[in-house]
């Protein structure tokens, strides 16, 4: 079983793969309007990430319509993904939570990515910032000044995430219990909320995707104590890394991934994968998705279906250690 950081290694190898794009591929692979499903409503970061994706693939479909399904965690798209047509009309998007993280979470997930979904590719890449809002002292800059804080706070150490069983609340309790510092866990139902009480002094702290937390970060009503990818995010350099700060088992960044139902045939799977990798070597589409912090980042089926693989082993250990009971 891969460690966290062989995790996140093999993560960023499979995220950067295939970063020469191949020539756009023939016209209409797909001959009527196709159907890209999202589980998170409209302005949301994978809503976002989808209508931009949406704009530049004419050259598969003559068009893509971007299908909002919120609700259940994300789950909705790909449930219903299961059934959809197999033409290579019906897509879903969605982070790795969904696919690599629920199957620990729920006792009873209602798909299987690798059993019931064709792999096309991921998408981009994102990561996290661990920020802190006015509860904190200001004196508090570092990551480590924050364990301090806790230990000697205990009963205000609280940390939002946007759901429980999600990313976040995991990577932070991974965290408490590297430190060994007991911090309070507050769920939420999505990023924003837990974002309007962190500025509100609610809770102590946050792990949130990037753009999410950026406009407060940038004009101090946020304190950023470090990022949670390998190497440190352009759009604020002087934040650490976690693992520069001290603390790697913060570590570890989210994608998101296009898939179609399985028994899509191959030629189609293929035809999409070229599509979304061509579309991301785009200079408008990197320059939209660095508006929100994210990064192009495509692989080829195969190596999709490996980090999945990886995904979910490294999410296996880190669930079973933290306690986590199963949701219905």
């Amino acid at each position: 079983m891969p460690t966290r950081r062989r995790f996140v290694a093999l993560s960023a190898a499979a995220l950067t793969a295939g970063a020469v794009a191949p020539a756009p591929v023939q016209a209409n692979v797909v001959n009527h309007t196709a159907r890209l499903l999202v589980g998170f409503p409209a302005g949301s970061s994978p809503d976002v990430v989808a209508r931009i994706l949406a704009e530049h693939l004419r050259g598969y479909a003559p068009s893509v319509i971007v299908d909002n399904r919120p609700g259940a965690g994300g789950r909705l798209p790909l449930e219903a993904l299961k059934s959809g047509e197999r033409d290579g009309s019906f897509i879903a998007l969605t982070p790795g939570d969904q696919v690599a993280l629920f199957p620990h979470v729920y006792a009873k997930l209602g798909y299987d990515a690798l059993r019931d979904f064709a792999p096309v590719s991921t998408v981009c890449k994102v990561q996290f910032l661990l920020t802190v809002g006015p509860l904190v002292p200001v004196d508090v800059k570092t990551l480590a000044d924050f364990v301090g804080w806790c230990r000697a706070n205990p009963k205000l150490a609280s940390y939002g995430s946007p759901g429980e069983g999600t990313r976040p609340h995991f990577m932070a309790a991974s965290m408490a219990r590297a430190a060994g510092i007991e911090m309070i866990h507050v769920p939420y139902k999505g990023g924003p909320p837990v974002v309007q009480d962190l500025l509100a002094g609610q809770i102590a702290a946050a792990v949130s995707v990037v753009s999410n937390v950026l406009s407060p970060v940038q004009a101090g009503r946020l304190r950023a104590l470090a990022t949670t990818a390998p190497s440190r995010t352009a759009i604020l350099p002087d934040v650490p890394t976690a693992r520069e700060a001290g603390y790697p088992a913060l570590e570890g960044i989210e994608w998101f991934g296009l898939f179609v139902p399985a028994g899509t045939s191959n030629d189609v799977v293929s035809s999409l994968n070229a599509e979304v990798r061509a579309a991301m070597a785009i200079d408008d589409v990197k320059a939209s998705l660095a508006k929100q912090a994210f990064e192009p980042a495509t692989c080829t089926p195969t190596e999709f279906a490996e980090l999945i693989k990886s995904d979910k082993q490294t999410w296996a250990a880190t669930v079973k250690a933290s306690g986590f009971t199963p949701m219905d």
